[in-house]
């Protein structure tokens, strides 16, 4: 029990009466699921790269312990997953860069930039504290130094033993003048929308990553309910948006399985008065793929 107090002093906030609180049921949690904490502790005390890690942040062995991720895991499942997620990190990626897209203490890593207005927009992989119910790591779309659009993910195996990234949540841009934005936005980029371009940038990290598949959490997947409104409708549609962007159901309704690669018209689909939009719309696409599998292959083993 006194390891599980220490630990929880490390997560939590001890001057926050609600943290002190948190910390208490994490200590509970912890004992009651003993040999599976046992377990996790010494994975990340197996190695000399995984214990620096967890020093830093060691937020991972709080998440086991609580329903995060998605909807209905269990505690076993949520073990399997930061094990896997972090096997893969440090068995495909040099270590600096492992530990960095993952540590809420270490600043993004840039993919890709453009400007938008005179201001920077930029596709960022890292970690941010606030992040961690819904995955392990995540890509942020910046507009100048605000966050605009975040997919927050976690790598690990299918039910086939595929190498597979999951989308654990997508969130949009919260602020009075976010439609204004996005409408400018999507003209600038060729009438490509601001929501679809986070999913193509996270579609080229996992192609970069060489991982086989992509799945992300439907309605009925979603750990939490504010995607939902009080009288019980529906803000965003995860699911409805996966289906827009070619995912498919799998046999768990809480997961839909995406496409690697966004299906494009050719040019024979296309208008002929709209020819000229989608070429430079599939020039800016090809750009974002380049500059991501750029940045991606200097931090592979």
């Amino acid at each position: 029990m006194a390891g599980y107090i220490e630990l929880g002093k490390k997560i939590y906030d001890m001057n926050n009466p609600r943290e002190v609180r948190r910390m208490a049921v994490f200590v509970a949690r912890s004992i009651l699921h003993n040999s599976g904490m046992q377990t996790i502790i010494n994975y990340f005390d197996s190695n000399a790269e995984l214990k620096k890690f967890i020093e830093d942040t060691p937020f991972p062995i709080e998440q086991v312990t609580r329903a995060f991720f998605y909807k209905g895991s269990t505690f076993d499942e949520r073990c399997k997953l930061v094990r896997e997620h972090f096997d893969f990190c440090y068995n495909t990626l040099k270590p600096e860069y492992a530990f960095q897209i993952n540590s809420i203490n270490r600043p993004f890593m840039d993919l890709w930039t453009w400007e938008f207005e005179g201001q920077i927009v930029r596709a960022a992989l890292g970690f941010g504290t606030g992040q961690r119910k819904e995955g392990l790591s995540s890509v942020i779309l910046y507009l100048g130094e605000k966050e605009f659009y975040q997919i927050i993910f976690w790598i690990a195996k299918d039910k086939q033993g595929n190498d597979s990234l999951w989308i654990g949540a997508m969130q949009g841009p919260n602020r009075d003048e976010a439609k204004d934005i996005i409408k400018r936005m999507t003209k600038a980029c060729h009438g490509y929308r601001t929501k679809n371009m986070i999913l193509y940038i996270i579609q080229a990290v996992a192609r970069s990553l060489g991982l086989k598949k992509i799945y992300a959490v439907t309605n009925e997947g979603y750990y939490a309910n504010n995607h939902v409104r009080v009288d019980r409708k529906l803000k965003t549609s995860f699911s409805d948006f996966w289906s827009e962007a070619g995912g498919n159901p799998t046999d768990d309704s809480r997961f839909y399985e995406l496409p690697l690669v966004e299906a494009r018209k050719t040019m024979e689909e296309v208008p002929t008065r709209k020819r000229a939009v989608y070429r430079r719309r599939f020039a800016m696409l090809d750009e974002i793929d380049n500059s991501i599998s750029d940045s991606v292959k200097n931090i592979l083993k």
